[in-house]
Order: structure tokens, then C-alpha cells, then sequence
């Protein structure tokens, strides 16, 4: 359970900080930094931070399990612009929960979970903006399609096609995680391989392909410099989180 360390934390100061890295590393390759969202990854933390972080400017907020961010939804619900994305693995059991509580879901890592999500879209009379989380790091531990090796790129594509096929999912593009503790030119490897694996299916699959979500709090800027659009940024604005 995350408990507050000793020291408040100025969520308003992490956040122009966070926000002007952002903008230079835009700005760095040659990008509009309004081209790149930023989203809050409020995992573990509690309504007063959530709601210190909105009054900050942060409208998109991060979860990486339904039923914790259920209740936090919930006693938010007077927050009207705040839009709630599931960044976290999706077990086939709580899919039912992703529809009606989530505005994006960035982690569809197969396609029986896409079907499950289509369908309760589907009951719910509403489209779901997706992402599909590929392991382009090649990592055991990684969750997603395993694209490493760029020779298996095609075999994706009629699953994916699949997926782009189905009713009430709206496929915006893709997401992955980079290794932790990984150089900088091992990050540049992971994210820069997204962005092409991105541009091969803009040529093989029919759809909407421009969403790149990728980096977070240790190499953002990175993924900004190869392409990212979407950031899912935790510990830089929350600050880092004890445990008990």
C-alpha cells in the first residue's frame, strides 16, 4: 500500500517541470509539443493528489487496474473534463468494467481481449478508442505482441486486420514499455522501432495508426525525440511512492 513520504510533494512545480522538458524535447526533434499529451499515472495515489494534479492542468489520468480506479471515478465524478485511460495488463474477467469507466484502453495485448472489448462496447452502444501493446523489446516479461524481430512484422498483420475489423473499437495505434534500467541507446532502439512498426502498418492494414503511446518517467524525453504521442508519467509529477 503507498503511503506519503516525508516531504509534501508540489505536484503544480513537478508538473511545469515535467511540461517544459516536454515542450524542449519536442522542440528538439523538430516536433510541435502539442502534438504530444501527457498523461498522469495515478495508480496508488490517493483523491487529494488526483485532484491537487487536475487543478494543476492535468485532464487525462492513467490506471493500470479497473477496480482500483473504479472508486476513485467515482468520488471524481465532479471533475467533468477529466478522462480516465487503463494503461495496465487486462485480465479477460475485467473487461466488462473497461467500457462504460474508460476513455482509451492502451494495453490490448491479444486479440481475445479486443473481441471481449468489442462486444461490451457493443452493449453499451458506444465505440472504445484503443491502442495495441506490442513487445518490440523482446523482453520475456513484457506483455503484447512480440514484434522484436522485424522478419515476423507481416505475421502480425491479418490479426491485427482482425482487430481493426471489428465493430465498436476504434484502433488508434500502439503502445509498448521499454526495459527498465536500459541505456539510452537501448531506449532509443525500443521507441524508434515502435514508430516504424507503426509506419509498416499505415502501409499493410487499413485504419488509423497515428497514436504511439510510449515513455514514461525515466526516458520520456526519448520517446518524445522518436515519436511519442501519448506519455504515461507517474512518479515526475506524484513523486516517487513508499510502500507499507
Amino acid at each position: 500500500m503507498a503511503r506519503e513520504g516525508p516531504h509534501k510533494v508540489n505536484i503544480a512545480q513537478n508538473l511545469e517541470e515535467v511540461q517544459d522538458r516536454i515542450r524542449a524535447a519536442a522542440l528538439r526533434a523538430e516536433r510541435d509539443p502539442d502534438e504530444v499529451r501527457l498523461i498522469a499515472v495515478s495508480k496508488l495515489q490517493n483523491i487529494a493528489k488526483i485532484r491537487e494534479a487536475y487543478a494543476a492542468g492535468i485532464r487525462d489520468f492513467g490506471e493500470n487496474r479497473a477496480l482500483e480506479a473504479i472508486p476513485k471515478q467515482k468520488q471524481l465524478s465532479d471533475l467533468q473534463e477529466i478522462r480516465w485511460h487503463m494503461v495496465g495488463h487486462i485480465q479477460s474477467r475485467k473487461t466488462r468494467y473497461l467500457v462504460p469507466n474508460f476513455s482509451m484502453v492502451h494495453s490490448i495485448d491479444r486479440l481475445k481481449i479486443a473481441k471481449r472489448l468489442s462486444r461490451h462496447s457493443k452493449e453499451h452502444g458506444q465505440n472504445l478508442p484503443v491502442l495495441l501493446e506490442c513487445n518490440v523489446s523482446g523482453e520475456e516479461t513484457k506483455e503484447g505482441w512480440d514484434v522484436a524481430d522485424r522478419e515476423t512484422w507481416s505475421r502480425v498483420v491479418p490479426e491485427f486486420k482482425e482487430i481493426v475489423d471489428l465493430p465498436y473499437l476504434d484502433v488508434c495505434g500502439l503502445m509498448t514499455m521499454a526495459p527498465f534500467g536500459a541505456s539510452v541507446d537501448e531506449l532509443r532502439s525500443v521507441f524508434s522501432t515502435l514508430r516504424e512498426l507503426r509506419d509498416f502498418l499505415s502501409e499493410s492494414v487499413p485504419g488509423n495508426w497515428e497514436e504511439l503511446s510510449m515513455g514514461m518517467t525515466d526516458d520520456y524525453e526519448i520517446a518524445i525525440e522518436e515519436g511519442a504521442t501519448l506519455l504515461r508519467i507517474g512518479r515526475a509529477i506524484f513523486g516517487p511512492r513508499t510502500y507499507e
